[in-house]
């Protein structure tokens, strides 16, 4: 039953995400939270484990939220669930893109989407640096420091191109010896 759960779930959300990984992990938290599977600490956790991981980040989210649930039965059939929907719809979409790509209304209607998906990235940040205490209005020495990791890293992203892997390997290290 859990396993039918599971796939069914991840099913729909990999129909229905576009924009990518990050655009859909709000949808990801509230089916897991409102199913009682996990708290927004333990998924937050998934999320930073599957960020750090190589590959799609929903997919390595359904996989470690699967895994969480019902063990490696549950990782497999949440990564079927969430990949089958992508697999067949570019499949279908391949087919069909380049006959209408060139119709204004299709062009319209990606240009149109570009706002929404880049709003729902925002809006994960945003839960993402909530839930795990970065942001708050009361300023701790943890808060503090957390604040101070994140312009860091986004200093070292954007304005020295800095390699991500290595960001996320210093900042693991710095995190180790602030909060040992």
């Amino acid at each position: 039953m859990i396993l039918w759960e599971l796939f069914k779930m991840f099913f729909i959300i990999g129909l229905v995400s576009f924009g990518g990984g990050y655009a859909i992990m709000p949808v990801i938290e509230l089916e897991v939270i409102r199913d009682g599977w996990m708290t927004t600490q333990e998924f937050s956790n998934i999320i930073a484990v599957a960020g750090m991981s190589p590959g799609p980040i929903t997919a390595n989210s359904a996989i470690l939220v699967g895994y969480s649930v019902a063990g490696v039965s549950g990782s497999i059939i949440s990564a079927l669930g969430i990949l089958l929907p992508s697999i067949i719809l570019v499949l279908i979409i391949a087919t069909c893109f380049l006959k209408l790509n060139h119709y204004p209304i299709v062009k319209s209607m990606f240009y149109g989407l570009r706002p929404i998906v880049t709003s729902l990235i925002v809006f994960a940040a945003i839960r993402f640096a909530l839930s795990n205490n970065m942001v708050s209005l009361n300023f701790t020495r943890h808060s503090i420091s957390l604040l101070l990791i994140f312009i860091f890293s986004l200093a070292a992203l954007w304005k020295f191109q800095w390699h991500p892997a290595f960001i996320i390997g210093l900042s693991g290290l710095i995190g180790i010896a602030l909060y040992s």
